[in-house]
């Protein structure tokens, strides 16, 4: 089974066949909504249906044969919430990638495995650092895919404090206060070196803290200057919440820090169309500069999905039969959207998969940033 990460992608991308068809099937499993094997093996068959009825005369036969075997019999749901299968069988090509999260069910036929849902979810869902700090407890995690994949504890002390003092005991009372004050700021200091050691590690895209306004405004001052720069939205959790509930607020602060994200990316391609400078939108344009291998940047609408043609020089286009680039003729495939993605990342682009953003609809739901 092949696990989902960067690399992954790219080595999916980069399986091409020009003769066979290649099968992609996303499939979403998750058993708050499909408490029953039956429920998403209907889904299974429907999109079967949809696939065959939309590709008459086509035989897709032991392709599909492999996807209804393993959703029916080898799928372990265990922590999984969606499945990614991909099938060219008469070139004995399967693999499937088990997802932590749900995803939209989708089954498609293209010349190469159709990655941009894997390439949305692996940027959704980058590692986030959460700290959950009080002036005696450190909480260390780091999140991904809405998930624990690192945690570690830290509990310092402090000595009890005296209420029943006399006015002559005063200098000793400030004296063991500012004593709790200094073994509080040290305290303050471990956290945030044991966060920056997790984050030398293990490694974490945003950092997110959980404390009182008095704590949040001390520990911030101790953070490194790496984790201040990333610092996320802060999290309302107390540092006794259970990870259920950690881990459900967590999530709300990974979807903004997306949206951030992709706003972000947006804008800086919104500005560049303005200036007339470095970007370009709309799907024509895009492939263009793709086939020129200008791109260091391709945003996506998640969902985006125009047929067009592929030459086998590599060249993608709207509008066919003849190759713009040689001149050769060009074949017709379903999702040209998905063909760009792939060739976005076998240039070493950098692919960002917004959801539901106006300002990128507006300019035909797609774009890209460029090189030069």
């Amino acid at each position: 089974m092949t696990v989902i990460t960067e690399a992954s992608i790219k080595e999916l991308a980069g399986f091409k066949s020009a003769d066979t068809p290649v099968v992609s099937c996303y499939l979403d499993v998750d058993g708050r909504r499909h408490i029953r094997a039956k429920d998403y093996l209907l889904e299974l068959e429907s999109l079967k249906k949809q696939l065959l009825a939309s590709h008459p005369g086509q035989n897709f036969d032991a392709d599909l044969a492999l996807m209804s075997d393993y959703v029916a019999t080898h799928l372990d749901r265990h922590g999984v919430r969606g499945i990614a299968m991909f099938s060219c069988a008469e070139k004995k090509y399967w693999k499937v990638i088990r997802l932590p999260v749900a995803v939209a069910n989708r089954l498609s036929v293209n010349q190469s495995p159709v990655v941009g849902p894997l390439e949305a979810i692996v940027h959704a869902l980058e590692p986030l650092g959460v700290l959950l700090v009080d002036r005696q407890r450190a909480r260390m995690f780091i999140f991904q895919f809405g998930e624990v994949v690192e945690r570690t504890e830290l509990f310092e002390a402090l000595p009890r404090e005296y209420d029943r003092r006399d006015d002559a005991s005063r200098g000793s009372r400030e004296r063991e206060q500012h004593h709790i004050d200094e073994l509080t700021h040290q305290h303050f200091r471990h956290a945030t070196e044991a966060v920056f050691r997790l984050y030398q590690d293990k490694g974490f895209g945003r950092l997110t803290i959980g404390a009182t306004d008095e704590v949040y405004a001390a520990v911030e001052h101790e953070l490194h200057p790496y984790l201040r720069e990333r610092l996320a939205p802060r999290l309302h959790v107390p540092v006794t919440a259970n990870e259920t509930d950690i881990a459900k607020a967590a999530f709300g602060i990974e979807q903004i820090v997306e949206l951030e994200r992709e706003q972000a990316a947006v804008t800086k391609l919104r500005d560049a169309i303005g200036a007339g400078a470095k970007g370009t939108a709309g799907l024509g344009p895009v492939l263009a500069a793709l086939n020129e291998r200008r791109v260091a940047t391709l945003l996506v609408s998640n969902g985006f999905e125009e047929s067009g043609w592929l030459c086998s020089c590599g060249a993608l286009a709207v509008k066919g039969p003849k190759c713009p680039l040689d001149g050769e003729e060009m074949e017709r495939v379903d999702d040209v959207v998905s063909d760009a993605v792939d060739a976005a990342l076998l240039e070493g682009a950098h692919v960002v998969t917004c959801e539901g953003n106006a300002d990128l609809d507006v300019h035909g739901r797609i774009g890209a940033l460029l090189r030069y």
